[in-house]
């Protein structure tokens, strides 16, 4: 057994990141200024976005699209139980009601079928999560918004730099929140960015800082004017220099981030893809995932422990494991207000019941990757029902 702990997903920070930052501690701006603007500008040139606006998180993003778009009490927004409470709580901040759906069994994407069951009149917007990095597929999911008139708001958090049919992630004109938290593939400690239809992310980018006409960058940097005006009640969601200081590394990056992860996923795979206690994550052909969560599920008919014991035995063998997600339609907020049972929604909870998430990022050496796969099926094989 290993002496140390194998921390299941540290940040990949590099010489150059913290010499960015201390380039911009120095420097006259350590707020939202030239470097997040520089970030903005070179995160939609990557994803090949109409525009895009930083943010302090990506729950402020999808936050802050619904405010743009205008939606809130009376309204529906339809998303997946498979997430991270922040998807459904934004709907819940704009005072609208979410409408908690299904999973596709191999992907744990939202199923578009239960999409199409649950489209009401009252039905405003479709929030498809890219689950662990594998994108959604998109083409029926706007298929329906279409017919019903409805607005797609991709939560991209988990799918930097994922592409659906050749298309990056954050392409189209749509809005689409990415997350750059601790333990994203691109990390800017805390922040995120919306992309989309430049007329849309010029009111967001409003929205994100107190309703004001101008920024601090366009009223102190030189030539600038100290007149603003607050035109609607805004929120204080931006994101600062120092955070995207980070990021204009970590985007230079992101390239050699991906080839490691990718190498990983495909060790993971050769090991465990033929044990029948144990289901490897799916990529569909017509994708290409990012590979932000490696998420193993375990078939409980070939073992005599359940997922948590499991987890409990990766544990003490010094391995950091984690599980993506609890259904949101099972915690007590949603499940006491909306009166959701686990097995309203069975894809996901039978998933929730058995998956759990493996060591995945570039700091991983070969021997890491090599004790986990060893750990994993030492503890398959001991527990053989």
């Amino acid at each position: 057994m290993r002496d140390t702990f194998l921390a299941f997903s540290p940040p990949n920070v590099g010489e150059e990141e913290i010499a960015e930052v201390v380039d911009t501690l120095r420097s006259s701006w350590i707020t939202t200024g030239p470097k997040t603007q520089k970030f903005a500008a070179e995160f939609a040139k990557y994803v090949n976005a109409p525009a895009a606006v930083p943010l302090n998180s990506c729950t402020a993003g999808l936050h802050a699209i619904l405010v743009a778009l205008g939606i809130g009490p009376g309204d529906e927004v339809i998303t997946t139980t498979n997430t991270f409470a922040a998807t459904v709580n934004v709907v819940e901040h704009v005072g609208a009601t979410p409408i908690l759906v299904d999973v596709e069994p191999d992907t744990l994407n939202i199923d578009p079928v239960s999409v199409e069951r649950a489209i009401s009149p009252r039905t405003k917007a479709i929030i498809p999560v890219h689950f662990a990095g594998h994108p959604v597929d998109l083409d029926p999911i706007y298929e329906l918004a279409e017919t019903h008139s409805l607005t797609v708001v991709e939560d991209a958090a988990h799918s930097l730099p994922a592409k659906y049919k050749g298309r990056m992630i954050g392409s189209s004109r749509n809005p689409v929140a990415f997350s750059f938290y601790a333990t994203k593939n691109l990390t800017t400690a805390e922040g995120g960015m919306v992309t989309g239809d430049p007329v849309l992310l010029d009111k967001i980018r409003i929205i994100g800082l107190h309703g004001m006409s101008r920024d601090a960058w366009r009223r102190y940097d030189k030539g600038g004017s100290w007149f603003y005006e607050v035109v609607l009640p805004g929120f204080k969601y931006n994101m600062t220099d120092i955070q995207a200081s980070i990021g204009l590394w970590q985007l230079r990056r992101l390239a050699d981030f991906q080839k490691r992860r990718r190498e990983i996923v495909v060790r993971y795979n050769e090991a465990f893809s033929s044990d029948v206690a144990l289901q490897v994550p799916v990529e569909r052909e017509n994708v290409e995932s990012a590979w932000h969560l490696y998420v193993l599920r375990l078939n409980e008919q070939a073992l005599t422990i359940n997922r948590d014991r499991f987890i409990e035995e990766l544990a003490g063998l010094n391995i950091g494991t984690s599980v993506h997600f609890i259904p949101v339609h099972t915690h007590p907020y949603y499940r006491d207000k909306y009166g959701y049972r686990p097995d309203d929604l069975p894809v996901a909870y039978d998933s929730f019941r058995r998956m759990l998430s493996l060591p995945l990022h570039p700091g991983l050496s070969d021997d890491d990757v090599e004790y986990v796969i060893e750990a994993v099926l030492y503890l398959a094989r001991k527990y053989r029902r």
